[in-house]
């Protein structure tokens, strides 16, 4: 059983304007009466990723399904628009997002911190752990064999060493 409906959403609402601060958007809040589930459609803007080997996106789209177990209960998340990415499925394979913070789940668990988690494996994705779809696996490979490399010399008194 979860929260009884009037906290539920008084909670939802708290935590979407930690979502409207920290992302600098207006989320309206969810009216007394809203049906369950609740889908918050989610916009990442100006984040680099790549949808393809060759081919990368600014914009992408994820929805947070939130249930009335919520917070007992952690979110769903739904990936939306095309990415290559070894740990967020394509729209056509599932959409599904393998965020720690879901693995950890807890009552004191937030949205915002969930949002925080995705915008983290955007830019860190993780090739050691993918979903087993064929797009997460390549892009698992492509993400190991293509690591960024460094080099690096120094120079001292005039001289390279």
């Amino acid at each position: 059983m979860g929260l009884v409906r009037p906290v539920l959403i008084k909670r939802i609402n708290n935590e979407i304007l930690g979502l409207n601060g920290h992302l600098g958007i207006d989320i309206r809040p969810v009216p007394e009466n809203a049906g369950f589930p609740i889908e918050i459609s989610v916009v990442l803007r100006n984040t680099p990723s790549k949808i393809y080997r060759d081919e990368t996106a600014n914009d992408h789209i994820f929805i947070i399904v939130v249930s009335e177990e919520y917070p007992y209960e952690r979110p769903r998340a739904k990936w939306m628009t095309p990415i290559f990415h070894p740990n967020i499925m394509m729209p056509e394979d599932g959409g599904f997002v393998c965020v720690k913070t879901l693995d950890n789940w807890s009552f004191g668990s937030s949205l915002l911190s969930f949002v925080k988690g995705v915008e983290q494996l955007i830019s860190d994705p993780n090739p050691m752990n993918p979903y087993g779809t064929e797009s997460c696996m390549e892009a698992a490979r492509w993400y190991i064999d293509n690591k960024p490399k460094f080099e690096a010399r120094i120079r001292y008194c005039g001289s390279d060493a």
